[in-house]
């Protein structure tokens, strides 16, 4: 075996001092890794602690606690008047190093402190085992990073009641009655929560619920991807307006589903077009987002969600409703979802408080017949025990006080400004080049561009201008060319600034 002397420590070990990491854990922990690769051989005997603190530069006693940290994990033996010896119990495939063997001494140099960094200081590239791969998920939204941005229609944080909410959260953190919630839970989120939803559901929706026809989730997409989950299988027919929400569309396909498109009108999506499939095919799930339709904003009238209520009935396909921009509605009331009228139990209900407050409010909800619920919650549990039981708690309490509630009222107000300011931009500069309908509702416009126009060289335009214009929000094709713009995230002047830049970067193009 190699006399210790000849190993190159300084090579193997690498010390940074700047880490909260204590020198002698991270002394031993290489050691380890060193042992575990190959590198320092089972048997091979440690130099002496006062040597090794010389090349380490190290104090003798940081080597010595090293030592006693090898020991105790049980990578060394000490064998009396002869000294410390690796110990590894483990088969090792011994990795040949330029200059470094079982009877070879290890030259200084660059050469080979490099090499030792490929095996010491990396994790693997690749996997060492095959797995399934798929292309659905490539191409996901970019976030921009310091600037403007016309996003996917998200909603302003700034306008979030945070003293108020810190407050709540804070207060139950200290409150000892809610201590019960820091543990695990067998019933399904937060009881409490569950109660209130039910009840600011019915009132706001409705709806005609309890606390046993409601699943806690993570927000849409969760809740999209349990319901796909369950109720999709191989080969099963997924109908979607065209165009339609991509991420879901992503889930079905996922699940093995087979998305057919059909034609989105003024009026929402094609109920003709529907029926005449039912009559050639078996159809399993109908996927909406009636209140305002993705992208393109359109309502779904109530003639026709009466008429897909009936269809579903008769066929026997699932509705899929997504509760998308509810809250955001400025011209009179709001239009009742599919599930207020559902009497036949055949649509799932989903939304979530992510942009009624904050992206960063995980909190959603699936709403369905007590059947489905219960055993779509044997399905979280396996990816999601109970929610978050604090998180919940004080969304109940919020709810409760009516403060998400006068949040939204003035929320509306301050989006419908945002949204008449903006569509009077677009239409001043930007006139002559697209052509858009003044949504009712949700914090986005839907535009048709001047089809000579290349978008992407648009965005790129913005881009330098230190405005994000994502690639998700464009659509362009030989049929169309159109471009989703949020602007519920951006204040009136900001939005004066956003479309001044964009018009530049159209004229530019």
């Amino acid at each position: 075996m190699s006399s210790p002397v000849r190993i190159p420590f300084k090579s193997v070990i690498r010390i940074d001092k700047s880490l909260d990491r204590p020198v002698y854990l991270q002394i031993a922990h290489q050691m380890i890794n060193a042992i575990q690769r190959g590198v320092l051989l089972n048997g091979i005997q440690l130099p002496g602690t006062r040597s090794l603190s010389e090349d380490l530069e190290v104090h003798r006693k940081t080597v010595i606690a090293a030592y006693d940290e090898l020991d105790a994990q049980g990578w060394t033996e000490i064998r009396p008047n002869k000294g410390t010896f690796v110990r590894n119990k483990v088969p090792q495939a011994v990795i040949s190093l330029p200059g470094y063997g079982t009877n070879k001494a290890v030259p200084s140099g660059d050469a080979g402190e490099h090499n030792h960094d490929k095996f010491l200081n990396s994790y693997p590239a690749k996997t060492g085992y095959g797995f399934k791969q798929s292309i659905l998920l490539d191409v996901l939204p970019v976030t921009a990073g310091t600037g403007l941005e016309f996003n996917d229609g998200l909603p302003d944080i700034r306008l979030l009641p945070l003293e108020r909410l810190s407050k709540v959260y804070g207060g139950i953190l200290k409150s000892k009655t809610n201590y019960r919630h820091f543990g695990y839970s067998h019933v399904e989120g937060n009881e409490y929560f569950r109660e209130t939803l039910a009840s600011y559901l019915n009132n706001t929706r409705g709806l005609h619920i309890n606390k046993s026809n409601i699943l806690t989730t993570r927000g849409i997409h969760m809740s999209i991807y349990m319901a796909s989950s369950m109720l999709i299988e191989a080969g099963d027919l997924v109908i979607v307006g065209d165009l339609s929400y991509y991420l879901a569309n992503m889930c079905f396909q996922q699940c093995g589903g087979k998305i057919i498109s059909v034609p989105v009108h003024q009026d929402g999506i094609s109920v003709d077009a529907i029926r005449e499939l039912c009559k050639t095919k078996k159809i399993r799930m109908l996927y909406l987002t009636p209140h305002h339709h993705y992208p393109t904003t359109v309502t779904l009238s109530a003639e026709r969600r009466v008429a897909l209520l009936q269809l579903a009935s008769t066929y026997g396909f699932i509705i899929l409703e997504d509760d998308y921009d509810y809250d955001f509605h400025y011209n009179g009331n709001s239009v009742l979802p599919l599930a207020s009228a559902d009497t036949s139990g055949m649509v799932v209900y989903i939304g979530s408080f992510c942009k009624s407050l904050a992206p960063g409010f995980r909190s959603g909800y699936l709403i369905a017949p007590e059947n489905l619920i219960t055993e779509m919650a044997k399905f979280r549990r396996l990816v999601d025990r109970q929610g978050d039981m604090l998180m919940e708690q004080a969304l109940a309490e919020l709810l409760e006080e009516r403060e998400i509630q006068r949040h939204l009222k003035k929320a509306v107000k301050i989006y419908q400004e945002r949204r008449d300011v903006f569509t009077g931009l677009l239409t001043e500069q930007l006139g002559g080049e697209l052509t858009f309908v003044s949504p009712p509702g949700g914090l986005s416009v839907w535009t048709h561009w001047n089809p000579r126009l290349n978008l992407m060289r648009i965005s790129k335009g913005c881009m330098k201008r230190n405005l994000h214009l994502p690639q998700e929000l464009l659509y362009q094709n030989e049929s169309f060319t159109a471009m989703r713009l949020g602007f519920g995230n951006l204040s009136t002047a900001e939005l004066e600034e956003a479309v001044s830049i964009l018009s530049q970067a159209v004229k530019e193009s």
